[in-house]
């Protein structure tokens, strides 16, 4: 996080750390990305353990890879939060035009989302086999 926080901060992006925000924020990412599931379809998928196992288990529709990749770096992106799944650290970044994927190459079950949890881009721990992730809440393509 660290390497994060000081990538980001080279790039002028604001970083503003919001601590103990992770567990809110994973909820609210939930209800905005996988509130078409009922209780018994989130605990045959494990959503407990891994929020993204909404698109590795096909529940949703998203881009994977280098799609995700290039969707997120396409992304308007002004203001967002930035969150992991195991932790209750995250973070509000402004000013995040400049944001890339490849700014979070060595973050492992990472959520970036705008403010507005209208899109997401999600890197786990199995990047390569599952994930990168992207996900508007209204998928066009």
């Amino acid at each position: 996080m660290v390497d994060l926080i000081s990538l980001l901060a080279n790039k002028k992006v604001k970083v503003t750390e919001i601590p103990k925000w992770g567990t809110y924020l994973r909820k609210k990412w939930e209800d905005h990305f996988a509130n078409h599931l009922d209780l018994h379809e989130k605990k045959s998928i494990y959503l407990d353990g891994f929020l993204w196992h909404v698109f590795s288990y096909e529940k949703r529709e998203y881009l994977q890879k280098e799609k995700a990749d290039l969707a997120f770096n396409n992304e308007s992106k002004k203001s967002c939060y930035v969150f992991y799944q195991h932790s209750d650290e995250a973070f509000i970044l402004e000013n995040a035009t400049g944001l890339a994927a490849d700014d979070f190459l060595n973050e492992e079950d990472v959520y970036v989302v705008d403010k507005e949890f209208n899109w997401t881009y999600v890197r786990t721990h199995e990047t390569g086999w599952f994930g990168p992730y992207f996900c508007r809440k209204r998928m066009s393509s």
